[in-house]
């Protein structure tokens, strides 16, 4: 590992526009340019083009679970409006996101109210960002929550994805992962 930068992107845009797909290829991207690359990135989960659920993925190891599950009329433990969490996988993410750093490239998918309303879901994604133990960290945002997310780390660079935009994104982040991952 090279010497520490802490540059953090907060990747932000609508639902289902693509941000944890770009996640995935800057992974790739990162791996096959030799980078420590560590963290949590949580996948979408289809089934007829609806989505029905989300998994978490760790990016070091490649093991990946179902981590939340549509959210029936009876919520306990941990669930947003839409979604119910697995309190096991939730703490093993935690878990992953405390070990992940130092590292090259941190992945922390996604903070939204959860972290930052509720003090729950990946606290230790947050410590792993504040830590600054990286060269380079992508965190996945709500977009009414970047204010927050700026308010923590107000230095961090707002990247929106939209689906007319992504692939233009994709390519400009993977110039800024190469430019890193030269030094």
């Amino acid at each position: 590992m090279t010497s520490k930068m802490g540059k953090i992107i907060l990747l932000t845009g609508e639902f289902e526009n693509g941000k944890t797909t770009l996640c995935l290829k800057l992974l790739d991207a990162g791996k096959n340019n030799g980078m420590t690359v560590r963290g949590v990135i949580c996948p979408p989960v289809f089934e007829n083009g609806v989505k029905i659920g989300i998994d978490i993925l760790n990016v070091e190891t490649r093991e990946q679970y179902r981590l939340a599950i549509l959210r029936g009329s009876a919520a306990s433990g941990i669930y947003t409006t839409r979604w119910q969490f697995n309190p096991d996988l939730m703490q093993w993410g935690n878990e992953i996101l405390e070990k992940s750093i130092p590292c090259d490239l941190l992945f922390v998918d996604e903070l939204g109210p959860l972290e930052f309303e509720r003090g729950e879901g990946w606290q230790s994604g947050l410590r792993a960002i504040d830590s600054r133990s990286f060269i380079l960290a992508v965190a996945v945002i709500r977009p009414r929550l970047i204010e927050t997310a700026l308010q923590r780390w107000p230095d961090a660079w707002v990247v929106t994805v939209t689906r007319e935009n992504r692939e233009d994104v994709l390519n400009q982040l993977l110039k800024e992962l190469h430019s890193f991952s030269a030094k």
